[in-house]
């Protein structure tokens, strides 16, 4: 069959038209999913994320059970979440070390002597953006935002073009190398929508970590943010982030 370049150009817009309106017909079906559980009602919830920076020791087992509870890619540089060190001279305040070896998998080695300088610990993962760039920037639809304030990845529909890993502001996201689409934190999604919360928070041994559902009147997480001071990463950039951290030191923000 004869084509001629205008008539190719006409049927690769409809094409692309038609994998649009199927891709957002994907992510209703799917943001609905949860819907089946009888005790879980979507439009109940808008989940967030609290981080006590003086909790948190580097203990790396967040990251250990974010492995091992969503199938994450067991080498080094895969991490849905991770830990990063940062240690502040005294004489110079304004330029931190940061370290993550393995992302916190094994933990931290004593590398700073007790008492020179300030060393803390910030954990890291995808911030579950009310106004996600990754969302804005997928041309499949595969990224999505679920009604109650979670960022998902459907990868059957992935194509992997790497456009959201360059919009996350947040470097959560990296490319599975055995399916090469997309991955990052779910949330434990499939955890937290039984009444479960994430691997992360259910492992901390200090309570660092805790998730939050801001729809819920009686969750603690109103009165974390109401007697605490609380930061986002990276707050310029506008993108509603709902983790949100206590004691965050000015130099990770």
């Amino acid at each position: 069959m004869n084509t001629t370049r205008r008539e190719f150009i006409v049927i690769g817009g409809k094409m692309l038209f038609m994998t649009a309106a199927t891709a957002a017909a994907l992510e209703h079906v799917i943001a609905g999913t949860p819907e089946q559980v009888e005790t879980y009602k979507m439009a109940d919830h808008w989940w967030a994320l609290l981080i006590d920076i003086e909790k948190c020791i580097g203990c790396g087992s967040c990251v250990r059970a974010c492995k091992a509870e969503n199938d994450v890619v067991n080498e080094p540089f895969y991490f849905r979440t991770w830990v990063e060190r940062y240690h502040i001279e005294a004489t110079d305040a304004e330029h931190p070390i940061v370290d993550s070896p393995n992302g916190a998998y094994d933990g931290f080695p004593e590398v700073y002597e007790e008492g020179k300088g300030k060393t803390f610990f910030v954990p890291k993962m995808c911030n579950h953006c009310t106004d996600s760039p990754c969302t804005q920037v997928c041309p499949v639809g595969a990224t999505f935002e679920t009604k109650d304030g979670v960022v998902l990845v459907d990868k059957d529909y992935c194509v992997g073009c790497r456009y959201c890993v360059q919009a996350c502001p947040y470097g959560c996201r990296f490319i599975d190398p055995r399916t090469h689409t997309v991955d990052k934190c779910s949330l434990c999604y499939h955890r937290i929508t039984k009444g479960l919360t994430t691997a992360c928070c259910e492992t901390c041994p200090t309570g660092a970590r805790q998730l939050g559902d801001l729809k819920n009147p009686s969750d603690p997480i109103h009165e974390f943010l109401r007697v605490n001071m609380v930061h986002v990463l990276k707050p310029q950039m506008a993108t509603g982030a709902k983790v949100y951290y206590r004691a965050l030191d000015g130099s990770v923000r």
